[in-house]
């Protein structure tokens, strides 16, 4: 293609991106007009399908700097993806198919919600391995099924966040040859030039991660295309350090901050309208010869795809589609569950590590890891190898990307990804979280030493306020299941729930329960474990603490006070449910006592009273920091009681006096 049909190309981009942040009054042209150029070259290079956005075997784009939807709209529509004219010109407008950051789910096209800056290059490390993986199962020699790239689109302000340096290093850690990220170098940041808040040597800092480094001038088509060609046959991801100029072609705009984000002004447009070559006046202007040269994408996707399915059928090993099919459709009925009922006790973090790897050696694509913590989460697939050829992923220390890393794994279509830290760590997930829960991505987040159970490492370890932050997250289930049995039916419930999911797992051994299924559910969220006749109290409790509330309840009916105890595996899913199950589980006109080792405030929804931690924890053994913080058998009971209204008094049962 010429470079003069590029320019025009390029512009067309532009300027779609400038009318529509100019109609809504709202939005980023600087980034759209800057890396306009490259993305009609990049345009080139592309393997996709615009009339199938869910073709497996597409290159990925991720737009990490995803304030720039100026530009990615437009190139969707122009793509011939399920965009129309109107939709630009609905743009961050209630209801329309182009809010001001792309969201996942919401817009076909766009690979996975990105905004919160550096989070879409994790996920793009996240594609390259599900990527990598997926080719290792199912590729031969002589016939590649999966055979793609994943490009990201990132600014100075995704690099300079640390959850890219995190990701990348992974990335050169393990040679993701087909991972291309294309820096969009303006040096502007909304403050003004990179240089009062930044100036590293970004070539020698990838260099150092094992990447290949290319820089480019960003306007100049032959050298970005050159840049690509080299890009897609390294052996090692690559980093195109592509220079550009922030607001390209806005009269008296370009270069300046003042183009990140704010509209350019009508007036500016039209003068740099007209200076390209195109109408002033005319708003969402497309030249004919621009559309038919960009929706040449959809006879070339189709074709893409056409060629790739007789290449199914054509693969030398029936084996290889066996495999993919197994990837693509996992058959969770295979599992053979871990049976518990003659385990006295055992952390939860035990028996979830059982559970793991039986869900691993039955499903091909269930895969994960932890950031160094496996021996202490229990995440380790026993004899299943280490990433890339094995399922064991070693992230290091690197929380927030490895959460942002597992979201795209998850959303690639052929990878069931875990994730696992300590739950107090979690804090360095919650935007990888946030963003599983936003776009309703099928990850499964492993917590493990849940809380004051922590013991001697004390307050900093202990989490507090956790639960109840994930619990308030819409679209997000958090399960802290009472014993190892409750553990694998939360499991059972979570694969068919297909839904962003937490595990929060003890540290310490729990007592293996045997619950009344009669009157609950685990999968709907909480049920009654210990039903009593004539039942004035009801007492609700998660994980760790159902045991001592059952105990509590013994002695609660020796003083004549009935107790319903109830287990509430995923208070989320309780929530959710109606009111007749509701009214099942918690007894009208029963007063309710709430029992967690957390803050515990969502409880008060259903309770009269919460028993939870009003302060930090403490550094001492677990037994005696659940003493300190009135977790006990004891003082359950005397909380009971007085809510009960009722006078409390010694009970001994069995030798044990409460």
């Amino acid at each position: 293609m010429s470079n003069e049909m590029r320019k025009k190309m390029a512009d067309t981009i532009r300027f779609l991106a400038a009318d529509m942040i100019q109609k809504a009054n709202s939005g980023h042209p600087g980034a759209p007009m800057g890396l306009a150029d490259i993305a009609v070259v990049l345009s080139e290079h592309l393997k996709h399908n615009p009339k199938n956005p869910k073709w497996l075997n597409r290159d990925r784009v991720v737009f990490s700097g995803g304030h720039a939807t100026g530009l990615i709209y437009s190139l969707l529509y122009l793509w011939g993806y399920d965009l129309d004219m109107e939709d630009l010109k609905q743009f961050r407008q209630l209801d329309s198919k182009t809010p001001g950051h792309p969201e996942y789910g919401h817009t076909a096209g766009v690979e996975i919600t990105t905004g919160p800056l550096g989070q879409g290059v994790a996920n793009a490390v996240g594609f390259a391995m599900a990527k990598e993986f997926s080719a290792r199962r199912v590729n031969s020699p002589n016939c590649k099924i999966i055979d793609h790239k994943v490009y990201c689109f990132c600014g100075d302000g995704d690099l300079e966040e640390g959850i890219s340096y995190e990701a990348c290093a992974l990335a050169g850690r393990l040679g993701l040859k087909d991972l291309i990220l294309i820096y969009d170098s303006n040096s502007i940041t909304i403050e003004g030039d990179t240089k009062i808040a930044w100036d590293e040597d970004i070539q020698k800092r990838f260099e150092a991660q094992n990447w290949n480094v290319i820089k480019v001038n960003g306007h100049c088509y032959d050298e970005v295309d050159k840049a690509i060609t080299e890009a897609k046959e390294s052996d090692k991801p690559t980093i195109i350090v592509a220079n550009t100029i922030i607001g390209r072609k806005a009269v008296g705009l370009e270069g300046s901050h003042e183009t990140h984000g704010a509209p350019l002004g009508e007036e500016v447009i039209k003068v740099s309208k007209e200076k390209v070559g195109f109408p002033p006046e005319e708003k969402f202007y497309v030249p004919e010869d621009v559309m038919l040269r960009f929706r040449c994408a959809v006879e070339q996707g189709d074709l893409y795809e056409r060629e790739w399915k007789h290449l199914l059928k054509q693969a030398p090993f029936a084996e290889q589609n066996e495999a993919l099919k197994r990837l693509l459709e996992p058959d969770f009925d295979s599992i053979q569950w871990p049976d518990f009922s003659e385990t006295k006790e055992i952390a939860t973090r035990d028996s979830n590590g059982q559970i793991l790897n039986a869900i691993a050696k039955a499903i091909p694509g269930f895969i994960g890891g932890s950031a160094d913590l496996s021996p202490s989460n229990k995440t380790t697939l026993k004899n299943m190898g280490d990433f890339p050829e094995g399922k064991n992923i070693h992230f290091g220390i690197r929380e927030h990307s490895m959460g942002a890393i597992t979201n795209a794994m998850a959303l690639y279509g052929t990878i069931i990804p875990f994730n696992a830290t300590f739950f107090v760590f979690s804090d360095y997930q919650k935007p990888a979280v946030r963003i599983a829960a936003l776009s309703n991505i099928s990850n499964y987040f492993i917590w493990t030493h849940d809380s004051i159970g922590v013991g001697e490492d004390g307050p900093t370890h202990e989490p507090i306020e956790h639960l109840s932050q994930f619990r308030a997250l819409p679209n997000f289930y958090v399960w802290r299941p009472a014993d190892a049995t409750e553990n694998v039916e939360a499991w059972k419930c979570a694969l068919k729930l297909n839904k962003p999911q937490a595990f929060v797992l003890s540290r310490q051994k729990l007592k293996t329960l045997k619950p009344q299924k009669d009157f609950g559910d685990v999968s709907r969220g909480a049920y009654i474990v210990k039903k009593r006749e004539n039942a004035t109290l009801t007492i609700m409790a998660s994980g760790s603490e159902l045991m001592p509330c059952l105990k509590a309840g013994c002695f609660l009916e020796e003083m004549g006070i009935n107790a319903n105890i109830v287990s509430v595996p995923c208070f989320d899913l309780f929530d959710e449910q109606d009111d007749d199950y509701k009214k099942a589980v918690i007894k009208p006109n029963t007063k309710v006592l709430a029992v967690e080792a957390s803050r515990a405030i969502e409880y008060y929804k259903y309770a009269d009273d919460v028993l939870g931690m009003d302060t930090f924890g403490a550094s001492a053994p677990a037994g005696e920091l659940f003493k300190k913080f009135g977790f006990t058998i004891k003082n359950i009971k005397a909380r009971a009681a007085k809510l009960a209204g009722v006078e409390n008094k010694p009970v001994e049962i069995d030798g044990e006096v409460n």
